[in-house]
């Protein structure tokens, strides 16, 4: 089959302006917000020396979700969406633009990182599931796996290019730059989000139950659901367990390879290297057909080459591991948020992907904090072979389910 059919469905979902206009200003934005997570992480190193506080940082990025994901889905679910992505991406700038000033200026600490860390953390946690959400109303419905794969394109892409330009800015201009240059792209995404329009959603339901109980009908119904249950399970032992590499990675470049951050940009963009080949590699796919062994096979990939990387001290060695990673990482998470968006009913489509991602930003928050803590006196190479190994054990448990489970979430 020519190149040029194989991505056919890519140019298909792009054709639409709403999307165009969103995956422009997201790719950019996207961009600014690797930039200024690897920045935190340095940061976070240098105020403190400490594994622990890695963790922290990390879970005070990513737990909120666990504590406002529940109410997250089921508000995207009752509200407009777009507006909630617009709110939740204006908090955000002023967040990145008070980091800015604060390192500029010499008056950061790490209690005042903390708190900006957790407050962007629940803007994220309102924002992902509006945002996850609202891709299907910006594409027809058979775009919608193209689409998903183009933001997975998207985003790592940026993971890519991100951490190399704040790499280069944190050497050539200071850590202050980096967090500027993401308040600007968010700016830049919010003018995106302005230019999109969407007709009426319609009239908001008319038998309404607390947020809670409707927050809990989800999830129930996520969980009950033959297909879209296991594969969720199967995700979050990748999140718990092999994730939290990414979040140890500043740890990691320092006291394992003895690497500075040109060092950690490139472990950073090589997982995001792979991560995005791996985006590619489901864009140019026909159908959903064998995308559930897609995500199997790629929870084992993940753990041997988080094995592999635990097991060296040789930068060189560990640059392909981190590739390899990524690439299965991403795998395993499109994978599964393709196969739960096209097999969730409309109604639950909210509160299911926030409970997709309190797996995706929960998950690795409670796994740096695991794994920061036992870094204290194990280092941090073995917590991170010990994920590796569940990970390995979680897919010799289910693969031989694989079959069954496919055939509940798969298109016959």
């Amino acid at each position: 089959m020519p190149l040029l059919d194989r991505f056919s469905a890519v140019a298909r979902a792009l054709e639409n302006r709403n999307y165009r206009l969103y995956t422009t200003g997201n790719a950019l934005s996207l961009t600014g917000t690797w930039m200024q997570r690897l920045a935190v992480g340095w940061l976070t190193w240098q105020l403190t020396r400490s594994g622990t506080w890695l963790g922290i940082i990390a879970v005070a990025d990513l737990f909120p979700t666990v504590l406002v994901a529940p109410l997250a889905g089921a508000v995207a679910d009752r509200f407009d969406r777009l507006r909630l992505v617009r709110l939740t991406q204006a908090l955000s700038l002023l967040q990145a633009a008070a980091l800015a000033l604060l390192v500029a200026s010499g008056t950061i600490t790490i209690e005042l990182l903390l708190g900006l860390t957790l407050a962007l953390g629940t803007f994220s946690a309102f924002n992902q599931p509006a945002r996850l959400s609202l891709i299907s109303s910006l594409v027809r419905p058979d775009d919608l796996a193209a689409a998903i794969a183009i933001n997975s394109i998207v985003f790592n892409l940026a993971r890519f290019i991100g951490p190399a330009l704040a790499g280069a800015a944190i050497v050539w201009f200071g850590l202050a730059s980096a967090f500027a240059t993401n308040a600007v792209t968010f700016l830049v995404f919010l003018v995106a989000l302005a230019l999109i329009r969407l007709p009426a959603e319609g009239s908001p339901r008319s038998e309404r139950r607390g947020l809670i109980r409707e927050a809990g009908e989800g999830y129930a119904y996520a969980m009950r659901h033959q297909g879209i249950g296991p594969v969720l399970a199967l995700l979050l032992v990748a999140t718990l367990c092999a994730r939290p590499f990414i979040e140890l990675l500043p740890g990691l470049a320092a006291a394992v390879f003895n690497q500075g951050a040109d060092g950690l940009a490139w472990l950073t963009s090589m997982t995001g290297l792979g991560a995005l080949l791996a985006g590619l590699f489901l864009a140019q796919r026909s159908g959903l057909g064998g995308l559930t062994a897609v995500a199997f096979g790629a929870l084992l990939l993940a753990a041997l080459s988080l094995f592999a990387f635990t097991a060296t001290t040789l930068f060189a060695v560990a640059l392909p591991a981190a590739f390899v990673f990524g690439c299965a990482l991403t795998l395993n998470g499109v994978a599964t948020q393709t196969l739960v968006q096209r097999a969730v009913a409309p109604a639950m489509r909210g509160r299911v992907l926030g409970l997709y991602g309190l797996i995706v930003r929960g998950g690795p928050a409670a796994g740096a904090l695991l794994m920061g803590a036992l870094s204290e006196r194990l280092g941090l190479r073995l917590p991170l072979a010990g994920g590796a190994l569940i990970c390995a054990f979680a897919w010799f448990l289910l693969a031989r389910r694989r079959r069954e489970i496919a055939s509940h979430i798969e298109p016959g």
